[in-house]
């Protein structure tokens, strides 16, 4: 995915509305009056969301007699994801680091706690 479709993908991806108008569009094809419904705004604040939704590729937009009817594209989104899964090996070997780390204070603290010198020094 180009660096240029990535940015418009997330982007769109950032408004909750656009959010909502995607999920929606997975049931199948809306009107805009469709789409706006659920919502506290205007057709024509909708049909802005539609066109960053467009220009990301997200969705696409046909014509049917005086309706336009939006459908869903799925694969910018697949390619979105497949970006972020690069960096699910990162995040796994920090948890993996983290759970050492975590692993590693609950000994000293255990070690600390049983009876002898306090400090956790040798008393010999």
């Amino acid at each position: 995915m180009i660096a240029d479709q990535l940015d418009a993908v997330f982007g769109a991806l950032s408004d909750p509305t656009r959010r909502s108008i995607l999920a929606r569009l997975t049931e199948g094809e809306a009107t805009v009056a469709e789409l706006a419904a659920p919502f506290s705004v205007s057709q024509p604040a909708i049909s802005r969301h539609l066109k960053v939704l467009e220009r990301a590729g997200l969705i696409s937009r046909t014509r049917r007699r005086t309706a336009h009817l939006s459908h869903l594209r799925a694969e910018p989104l697949r390619q979105a994801t497949v970006w972020l899964a690069g960096y699910r090996d990162y995040w796994e070997q920090s948890y993996e680091r983290l759970e050492e780390l975590l692993a590693t204070l609950q000994e000293q603290g255990a070690d600390r706690s049983r009876p002898g010198d306090p400090t956790g020094r040798s008393t010999s």
